[in-house]
């Protein structure tokens, strides 16, 4: 969709988004908008699998802002009971549920140049990249952290043999002492992720100066 002489010509929508990277992100991470989002799925395969609902909340300086969040609930054809009984969405939910494309739409809107916080954030974004390749678009634009791969490095180096690979959700809560109210909503884990994204940042402020490259690296 949306050809012009052998050259792509995207939607309104896309292009928007697509400008606002003109910019250069600056490396002080307080002058840094981040959106810490999170997907609940109806399943592990970001091929055959769709996505449910998309959470997100905006982090500035230092602070969540909970009342900037955002939340959607997609129509889709594809329910599983197995992921039901861990998030709770089923197909007769009655939530508002919107089509897979204006979900997209809201999200690129809030999510705009932000640099984007997520727990094992290449599944969230593979599935939406996913869900942008179905309407023909091209992938994310944004940088990305992984809170999982970001805790690994306030670990001292004498603790290298305790590392693990890869950190659960559940096990940062642990070891952040985070509640877990709301844990499996997208929303929900959106806001533990980000308290444990601000306590790694913190952490790392102890040993050194922190900048976007050097969470990035």
């Amino acid at each position: 969709m949306w050809f012009k002489r052998n050259k792509k010509v995207y939607p309104e929508y896309w292009n928007i988004y697509e400008n606002l990277f003109k910019n250069e992100i600056p490396q002080d991470i307080s002058k840094i908008r981040f959106v810490v989002f999170d997907t609940e799925t109806t399943g592990f395969s970001i091929m055959s699998d769709r996505i449910l609902c998309i959470g997100a909340l905006s982090l500035e300086n230092n602070t969540i802002n909970v009342h900037n969040s955002f939340e959607v609930y997609l129509k889709q054809d594809i329910y599983k009971i197995e992921s039901a009984k861990i998030h709770g969405i089923l197909s007769n939910s009655k939530k508002n549920l919107i089509q897979e494309e204006e979900a997209i739409i809201q999200f690129l809107a809030y999510l705009g140049n932000a640099v984007i916080v997520a727990h094992h954030a290449m599944f969230d974004i593979n599935m939406v990249n996913h869900a942008l390749s179905r309407l023909g678009l091209p992938e994310l634009k944004n940088k990305y952290l992984d809170t999982s791969t970001l805790y690994k490095k306030t670990q001292l180096k004498s603790n290298l043999l305790k590392k693990q690979d890869f950190y659960t959700l559940d096990e940062l809560t642990d070891k952040f002492d985070i509640s877990k109210e709301d844990r499996h909503t997208a929303l929900g884990d959106s806001y533990i992720t980000a308290i444990a994204f601000l306590k790694i940042v913190t952490a790392l402020k102890k040993k050194k100066t922190v900048t976007l490259k050097s969470l990035l690296r």
